[in-house]
């Protein structure tokens, strides 16, 4: 079995809102309350809390009249919440790369519930998603499920814009073939354009970010300059996130188109497996990479690729691919310069692009690693 998961932009009405709104509330004080709980469990006894002692507390609180606020909105968004908070905990003991669970704010953190579907609490029936204690909220449904997928869980979220979406989730069966691999591709990631790859294509990448930058610092100093609490600083900051919206759904876009173009065209894409976060922060690329979104991009081939029976392949990062004459095999030290960007073999005279030459190892990599 396999999960699939729609992300549809959903309109509640008011009286909807105003109960959306405390499902937020209530979910991020649940989580804040047993992980502050599980810290001072720790620090006191050095013993853990379960997910289920926790539950067992919640339910005791809701029968309390100082809590009696619990119970206006979906339980089991509750109960979703503790399993968040332990699987935020499971990942910081299996992985402390991934870092300590942190409290959850009401200003900073994006509002999300999630809520299981049982007994048919959920359903999706002309243009209308039936939630939890919510009811039928209208729903913008842009394409159609398959009729055999099963309906499993629903994430609902607010932007900082005010909008509303729904990411339903659904169970199916996986009847993916794998394909024989015959072309290979190789795509070496590039600051300004996105990636270059083997055939020496380049997408052209627009940099929505850059181009709004302006915009977005001035209206961002108008914002700074307005007085807390007031009219004119709440309907600015909604225009601050709008332009910050629309460059993200720029980004998106272009992400999802060129990830589609090349999942169709080529039964193997390989990439170097890249630390984007080491790469903003000690090399001081960061605007530039956040605005690329290479993360993004991979995320999106590797699941375009994976429902047609193809493959990503992940290069290590520490591959010499810029360094490596694609034609003779000979290691170029002085490439180690990310100045030089043409270079000539001193073994066999080829001339290279460094980017182009860094794709075609890229991809002559990935097929060693295929074949293997």
């Amino acid at each position: 079995m396999a999960n699939r998961a729609y992300k549809f932009r959903i309109y509640p009405n008011d009286k909807q809102k105003i109960l959306l709104a405390k499902t937020f509330g209530c979910v991020r004080m649940v989580y804040n309350h047993w992980l502050d709980r599980k810290i001072r469990q720790y620090e006191e006894n050095k013993t853990n809390v379960t997910y289920t002692a926790c539950a067992k507390e919640m339910a005791e609180m809701k029968k309390t009249e100082e809590y009696a606020f619990l119970r206006e909105v979906d339980s089991i968004s509750l109960q979703q919440s503790l399993r968040h908070l332990d699987t935020a905990f499971q990942n910081f003991f299996k992985q402390p790369k991934t870092g300590f669970p942190r409290f959850k704010s009401k200003k900073r953190n994006k509002n999300s519930y999630s809520t299981v579907c049982i007994n048919s609490n959920i359903t999706i029936s002309n243009g209308y998603l039936k939630l939890p204690k919510i009811g039928q909220v209208r729903l913008k449904q842009h394409r159609d499920v398959p009729k055999e997928y099963r309906l499993r869980s629903v994430t609902v979220s607010q932007t900082s814009s005010g909008k509303y979406y729904a990411s339903i989730l659904f169970e199916y069966e996986d009847q993916v073939q794998e394909k024989e691999i015959e072309t290979f591709l190789g795509l070496d990631f590039s600051m300004h354009g996105l990636y270059r790859d083997s055939n020496g294509n380049e997408p052209a990448y627009p940099r929505y970010y850059r181009k709004a930058e302006k915009k977005l610092a001035r209206e961002q100093r108008r914002l700074s300059k307005m007085q807390k609490g007031s009219n004119n600083r709440r309907k600015q900051r909604m225009k601050v996130a709008k332009l910050h919206e629309k460059v993200c759904n720029q980004r998106k876009d272009f992400l999802h188109k060129q990830s589609r173009q090349i999942a169709n065209a080529y039964d193997c894409v390989c990439v170097e497996d890249l630390d984007m976060k080491a790469m903003s922060q000690s090399l001081k690329f960061g605007k530039s990479v956040s605005d690329n979104g290479w993360g993004m991009f991979t995320t999106f081939l590797k699941y375009k690729l994976k429902e047609q029976g193809k493959k990503l392949v992940k290069v290590d990062r520490f591959f010499a691919s810029s360094q490596i004459c694609s034609a003779c095999g000979y290691k170029n030290m002085k490439t180690k310069d990310l100045a030089l960007r043409q270079w000539d073999c001193p073994q066999c005279g080829t001339h290279h692009d460094r980017d182009i030459n860094a794709a075609i190892n890229i991809r002559n990599e990935g097929m060693r690693l295929v074949m293997a």
